[in-house]
């Protein structure tokens, strides 16, 4: 639930600052997708932290769960929410993002099945997790893969079609 209270926190922090003037974060899209950096570089970081225990116990029986997968999966949402901060690098950042996210899921299962414990606090019901995990998914996708339509919203503006002037036959002589 946290990571969910960071990515509105942030959301709404940085779509505030587009509104005072920020022209970066003038747009829904582009605060939402610095929001998504901050989240994953929050979740990433976690994997690193005393929480390492409580994910590799998420993780399902027929799967490895050495602390070198969770410390895998938080290189991969640091270096996911990075390349989301790149033209050059997003919509395949945001891919592989929304693969993490359904690859992950599973252990996300596991831990509510199975009743563990993260940071101490009982796991998120599935009720919950799920339309989080898919409110991610949904973010990650508008944000940085499903292409940008520029036209919605904005008339086209077509210019007359000129014609090239002709020259004058007076004069001329056969």
């Amino acid at each position: 639930m946290i990571s969910l209270f960071v990515l509105v926190v942030s959301l709404i922090l940085l779509r505030g600052l587009g509104a005072l003037g920020v022209k970066r974060l003038s747009s829904w899209r582009e605060a939402a997708r610095f929001a998504l950096v901050i989240m994953f570089v929050f979740t990433g970081l976690s994997h690193f932290s005393s929480l390492k225990y409580d994910f590799a116990a998420m993780i399902p029986a027929p799967l490895p769960n050495g602390l070198w997968v969770i410390y895998l999966a938080g290189v991969f949402e640091i270096a996911g929410a990075l390349g989301l901060l790149l033209p050059r690098t997003r919509r395949l950042a945001g891919i592989c993002l929304v693969v993490l996210l359904v690859a992950l899921f599973p252990a996300n299962v596991n831990a509510i099945i199975s009743g563990i414990p993260l940071g101490g606090n009982a796991p998120t019901p599935l009720w919950v997790r799920a339309p989080m995990q898919l409110l991610y998914i949904g973010m990650v996708w508008w944000t940085s893969i499903k292409e940008r339509n520029e036209t919605v919203g904005s008339p086209r503006v077509e210019e007359p079609v000129r014609r090239r002037e002709q020259p004058s036959r007076e004069g001329a002589t056969s």
